[in-house]
């Protein structure tokens, strides 16, 4: 499976990625500080929720780019890389389900 190219298919949205990504890093010390001052487990609890549903729309934006980008390029090109992408899109995309 290769993995060399010039960029990957996220980088016109990296900084936009940066951003959420700084959010959710913001939302996990905030469920730090709740642990910390010993908040009412709900209000942890739906704060973990929040940060998970945010992590995981990171996970489809990266999934979507990568699909469009090198996944698509790899299907033009044919051959061995094609599949090995589509397996890797799959498997990828297995984890995301089951996570």
């Amino acid at each position: 499976m290769s993995r060399a190219h010039t960029q990957p298919g996220y980088v016109d949205d990296k900084a936009a990625l940066r951003n959420r990504l700084r959010r959710i890093e913001g939302q996990v010390r905030g469920l730090q500080r709740m642990v910390d001052d010993e908040s009412y487990c709900i209000d942890v609890l739906t704060q973990v929720s929040a940060a998970t549903r945010a992590l995981e729309q990171v996970a489809l934006t990266l999934l979507d780019d990568h699909l469009r980008h090198c996944v698509a390029d790899a299907a033009r090109r044919g051959g061995p890389d094609a599949d090995a992408k589509l397996d890797e899109a799959s498997a990828a995309i297995a984890r995301l389900v089951r996570s």
